[in-house]
């Protein structure tokens, strides 16, 4: 049984009785808009034309790569793979992508294994320079990789690791470690500390419940400081430039680079090469893109 109450712009309303269940407020009229209400075309109509603009210089770079020279149509009709074999035959490409592919993976493990130590450091230990140390960790993605090059480059020299791409797998992954230890800090802090403890209580030391319990659990963490390290090393080219010299141990950035002559450019080898460059990174994004979400969204609820 509901009664009508006066308010006191005398407006009714109904007040429902001692122990029924209370009703649903009722909204006022153009206070609110549901998402469902906003037309369709005020969604499609911003991504598209984003999509369109991001997609445009992707058409451009195929275009020229596929192509014969000297043609100006705006369709890839007929098609060519001359430009392909030149720059993966004639201008060394195989050879780049192989030290490409040796540089990316192995800063990919370097950096994942580090940051995954410092990471669990971080989030379960206390200590007293914690804080100091996380500071560091934040400014040195301050400091541009180029103020480094000129002691970076006397360090490997005195190493004797100059024309090594071990030089390079050291500098690309000493600039990914602070940020990659601060996603798998914040990772790691939202697995409960009652599961290592449990685990702890069953008979297992703190790496086998490490190894068993929490690491199964960062996959998704994992995943994007890996990938992250993966195609920031493969497509940078600075590092590579300084401690490489020789043909034979190049990069992919840097064998583009050499395509650019100092009068001329061969837009169609260029392009190709630029489409090889880009299509191991596009693989990779589209297998793992529902991890690398996950994963930087997850590292960022705590840190």
């Amino acid at each position: 049984m509901t009664a009508v109450l006066t308010e006191k712009n005398g407006t009714a309303r109904r007040s429902s009785a001692p122990g029924s269940p209370p009703s649903a407020p009722r909204r006022r009229p153009g206070r609110e808009r549901a998402f469902d209400d906003v037309p369709r075309w005020q969604i499609y109509l911003p991504l598209g034309l984003y999509l369109l603009f991001t997609l445009i210089p992707f058409y451009w770079m195929l275009l020229f790569a596929v192509r014969p020279a000297g043609s100006t149509s705006l369709v890839p009709w007929p098609m060519t793979g001359a430009h392909f074999s030149k720059v993966w035959n004639e201008r060394s490409f195989a050879v780049f992508f192989q030290n490409s592919m040796i540089v990316g993976v192995a800063t990919l493990v370097a950096t994942t294994l580090v940051a995954l130590a410092g990471g669990y450091a971080l989030a379960r230990f206390d200590f007293k320079i914690k804080g100091a140390f996380m500071l560091a960790l934040l400014c040195s993605q301050f400091i541009p990789g180029a103020l480094m090059l000129v002691p970076l480059f006397e360090i490997f020299r005195n190493l004797q690791m100059i024309n090594s791409l071990g030089s390079v797998v050291i500098a690309e992954t000493v600039f990914q470690l602070p940020l990659s230890i601060i996603l798998i800090s914040g990772f790691i802090k939202n697995v409960p500390v009652s599961l290592e403890e449990a685990a702890w209580v069953d008979g297992c030391s703190r790496f086998t419940a490490f190894r068993t319990v929490v690491l199964p659990l960062l996959r998704p963490g994992l995943i994007a400081v890996g990938s992250f390290a993966f195609v920031h090393s493969w497509n940078h080219f600075l590092f590579a430039l300084m401690f490489l010299s020789e043909q034979d141990k190049q990069t992919i950035p840097v064998g583009l680079n050499t395509l650019i002559g100092a009068d001329s450019v061969d837009l169609g080898a260029l392009a190709a090469g630029g489409v090889i460059a880009a299509v191991p990174v596009v693989i990779v994004f589209a297998f793992i893109q529902k991890w690398l979400i996950t994963g930087f969204s997850a590292g960022a609820v705590k840190g």
